[in-house]
């Protein structure tokens, strides 16, 4: 099997990995070899460990998982030329990365926590000639659509990437809305499980305003929940969310 080498060992790599492991060797390379130890216990498979300082990284395929703040220090620590660093850093550059890390190619990703079931959405740009192989890679977790630009992988990122808390949101403020009226916590979950879990295959065929449509009967409950919505200013926030969260990936 082919090996990945992860440099940072937080959720998003963890994620990844979890989708990965049994299709990819991977190893782990990271500051402190504690973390490095829970990170191969929660993952549940033997992964080779490193520490960061002088890890020699010629010709292999990186997976970059850091924060973005921690570019320019990271990449002082490790040595030679990858052969392609995989960044799924919100908001920095290729250019930002080929500067640091001098790899031979770079390809931006940004996939969601969703890679540690198989289900990311991931975005992907970058180096051309690494396409395929970035999109096999990153389609082990999930389904993968290649980007024309770094400006289109931001507006992606703020819609895919950080989608999974906006979802959260939602599910979490349905489910307490059930139990307001009346409904038991636990039975409440499983409705709103069972809600998002049916909604997720739907999506795939239907179009949102066709899907809203069949569901609102005149008159009925759909409509009544909808208008609450709508007062609320639901559609706008969600689409203010997308907005600033773009801002803040330009700004990283």
């Amino acid at each position: 099997m082919q090996t990945i080498t992860f440099i940072g060992n937080g959720n998003m790599g963890l994620s990844i990995a979890q989708g990965l492991k049994g299709k990819y060797n991977i190893e782990v390379i990271g500051r402190d070899m504690a973390k490095l130890d829970l990170f191969e216990k929660i993952l549940g498979v033997k992964i080779d460990k490193y520490l960061l300082d002088d890890f020699d990284v010629t010709d292999k395929i990186l997976l970059l998982c850091v924060k973005p703040a921690n570019v320019a220090e990271v990449s002082k620590k490790i040595k030679g030329k990858a052969k392609v660093l995989i960044s799924v850093l919100a908001g920095t550059s290729v250019e930002k990365l080929k500067k640091h890390f001098k790899p031979k190619a770079v390809v931006r990703a940004m996939p969601n926590l969703a890679a540690s079931v198989a289900a990311s959405m991931t975005t992907l740009t970058g180096d051309e000639k690494f396409r395929k192989e970035a999109e096999s890679l990153l389609g082990a977790v999930g389904t993968t659509l290649w980007l024309n630009s770094e400006k289109e992988i931001d507006i992606a990122t703020a819609l895919a990437g950080s989608g999974p808390a906006y979802l959260a949101l939602i599910a979490e403020a349905l489910a307490d809305g059930a139990v307001k009226q009346g409904l038991k916590r636990e039975d409440s979950m499983t409705v709103m499980r069972g809600l998002f879990s049916g909604f997720g295959k739907l999506i795939q065929e239907v179009h949102p305003a066709l899907l809203k449509d069949g569901v609102m009967s005149p008159g009925g409950t759909t409509a009544a929940g909808y208008a609450a919505l709508e007062e609320g200013n639901v559609r706008a926030s969600c689409m203010d969310a997308v907005e600033e969260a773009y801002k803040r990936a330009k700004e990283l």
